[in-house]
Formats: C-alpha cells, sequence, structure tokens
C-alpha cells in the first residue's frame, strides 16, 4: 500500500511542507515494513491470519494521542 496522497490537519488542510511530507512518508514506509514482517512472522508461526489483522487494527485503535487527547 503506497502512502497517502494528502495528509490531513484537524482542521482538514493537508500538510504541505516538504520536510513534514518527506517524514511521514518514510515513516509510513518502515511501519509498513515492520507490520508486514510481524503479520507474516505470527502468520508462519500458526497464528490465524484474520485474527492477527484483528490484533494489529487493535493494537493501532489503542495509540495514545501525543496531545493527550483521547483517539477517536
Amino acid at each position: 500500500m503506497e502512502a497517502p496522497a494528502l495528509w490531513p490537519q484537524p482542521d482538514g488542510t493537508p500538510v504541505s511542507c516538504t520536510e513534514k511530507l518527506l517524514v511521514l512518508r518514510q515513516n509510513w514506509e518502515e511501519l509498513q515494513g515492520v507490520m508486514q514482517d510481524a503479520f507474516e512472522d505470527a502468520v508462519l508461526m500458526g497464528v490465524d491470519e484474520t485474527e492477527m489483522k484483528k490484533m494489529l487494527t487493535s493494537l493501532v485503535a489503542s495509540l495514545a494521542s501525543p496531545r493527550g487527547k483521547p483517539s477517536v
């Protein structure tokens, strides 16, 4: 999956700073690689694919905001 073309800010406008976009793209690619590796390892060790995807989704949903606001 490619990195998002637009990274929306809280007010809906897209992030436009070139350096920020570079970091966001790099983070996306790194995270995708780590998650893919973890998923493959789990499946190869016998974890059900559907359940592993649910666990990864739950992990993302549980991330805390650095602003101290509860995630939506």
